[in-house]
């Protein structure tokens, strides 16, 4: 039976590669593409293969995101799969008032676009006794990294967050999965001025991703070298890890 899948950011980058990879494996995959950019969701849902349909929302508020869910199920039932891959990021401090809007716009985004994205499905994954939510989050919410504390907490707390739904739906079929990509190359890594050890095509980073859900793991980290690094990250003292962050790169500021 042909797959339906429910992916945000779907506009560019890993969510544009996502459908299009899935696209790929299956003519008869039906996708709903969300994203705020209806030129590049209309184009991207013209190029495709497969059936798709082109749903413009912002994943920060609720409302809209009610709205494209209730279209997606009225035109097509409900997903098999949903990804919550919608994500900002940008260089912030605590010294400058200015970022304190940002801060809280990358957690709209970041963090509380999953829920926004979920919410409206897990109800009815409920009754359906099946679904299948996958946040995408990052390997920079394993630790705190300087000049990027809104995007490592937003990251840190989804990964949290993930983790406490996974065990909420353990008994009711709901299948929950929580990746952490390292370094892809997007338009938000492009904006890096600094090394991106292991950075990998949003294509490859896709392959990935679609084989990490159709194995349901739970929580994921690639590519392996850096998996190995978030591993180590994670297990560090606090006074190493502060030796080891403070002279590190730092994320531009203003890149929303």
């Amino acid at each position: 039976m042909p797959k339906k899948i429910f992916i945000t950011g779907a506009s560019a980058g890993i969510g544009k590669a996502l459908s299009e990879q899935y696209a790929l494996l299956d003519k008869n995959t039906v996708i709903g593409l969300v994203g705020r950019n209806k030129d590049n969701l209309l184009s991207l849902s013209n190029s495709l293969p497969c059936k798709s349909i082109a749903l413009v929302a912002d994943v920060s508020n609720i409302k809209s995101m009610k709205k494209v869910v209730n279209k997606f199920i009225k035109s097509h039932g409900l997903p098999d799969i949903v990804i919550a891959n919608a994500g900002v990021s940008s260089g912030t401090l605590l010294t400058i008032s200015s970022d304190i809007e940002k801060i809280k716009k990358i957690f709209d985004t970041n963090f509380h676009g999953v829920i926004n994205t979920f919410h409206p499905f897990i109800n009815k994954f409920i009754k359906s006794n099946q679904g299948h939510l996958v946040a995408i989050s990052s390997v920079a919410g394993i630790r705190g990294l300087p000049g990027a504390g809104a995007y490592s907490a937003s990251k840190a707390a989804l990964i949290n967050y993930m983790e406490s739904i996974r065990v909420e739906c353990h008994s009711i079929n709901v299948n929950v999965t929580t990746i952490l990509p390292g370094y892809v190359k997007s338009n938000m890594t492009d904006a890096n001025d600094y090394p991106m050890p292991f950075i990998m095509s949003s294509d490859k980073a896709a392959k990935k991703i679609i084989n990490i859900i159709s194995k349901k793991k739970r929580c994921a980290i690639f590519p392996w070298q850096m998996a190995i690094i978030g591993r180590l990250m994670h297990i560090l003292p606090s006074f190493i890890w502060d030796l080891l962050a403070k002279n590190g790169p730092k994320k531009k500021r203003n890149l929303i």
